[in-house]
């Protein structure tokens, strides 16, 4: 298809410029508000998200978030924690669901179970391994005092001879709601610990 030079054109040059002119009128006419800037939204989102706390808050809320589990179990109590373990109370809602098996990747030890004096130098260096801040919860009447073999010449009368203990759950095994709350316990007394 040829294009023929000689053509008419549909508008002359006038009233081309005259519909030039006109709807550039009309634009500038419609153009006297200001467009908001489209990156205003991150201004709103800011207020809405700028959350003020303390650095002490901020690790607390950390560490009692994703407590890393030891097992020190020699005894009975290993099949309730094993419960509170298993889907019914489901200790991973505590960020529990890894048990460690090297200390130095542990920041919580819980103990069960009686102790003897012969696995004591045992216990106390694993927990001499675990990293810094490091927490234990004594799980039965056998780790808070040694249970009915207290009296024996063997058998150390509760874990907190040997090293610190922060929470104890008592029961003869206790049950696993007992375990949770003393877990429980255990996260408020990190959320009230001063780091600086």
């Amino acid at each position: 298809m040829e294009i023929d030079i000689n053509e008419k054109q549909v508008y002359s040059s006038t009233e081309l410029n005259k519909v030039e002119a006109e709807t550039i009128e009309a634009l500038r006419m419609g153009s006297q508000q200001v467009i908001p800037d489209p990156d205003e939204w991150l201004a709103q989102e800011l207020k809405g998200n700028v959350l003020l706390t303390t650095v002490d808050f901020f690790l607390n809320w950390a560490r009692r978030s994703s407590l890393w589990t030891m097992l020190c179990f020699p005894a009975c109590c290993a099949m309730e924690f094993m419960s509170a373990s298993a889907s019914r109370f489901d200790l991973s809602r505590f960020g529990m669901e890894i048990l460690r098996a090297s200390p130095r990747q542990a920041d919580l030890m819980i103990t069960a179970g009686t102790l003897t004096w012969k696995m004591a130098p045992q216990i106390k260096r694993i927990y001499d391994q675990m990293a810094e801040p490091k927490w234990v919860i004594a799980m039965g009447a056998c780790a808070i005092t040694g249970g009915t073999f207290a009296q024996s010449y063997s058998v150390v009368p509760g874990y907190n001879h040997l090293i610190p203990v922060d929470v104890y759950v008592p029961g003869c095994p206790p049950r696993p709601e007992a375990l949770i709350h003393a877990i429980q316990m255990l996260q408020d007394k990190i959320a009230k610990r001063k780091n600086l």
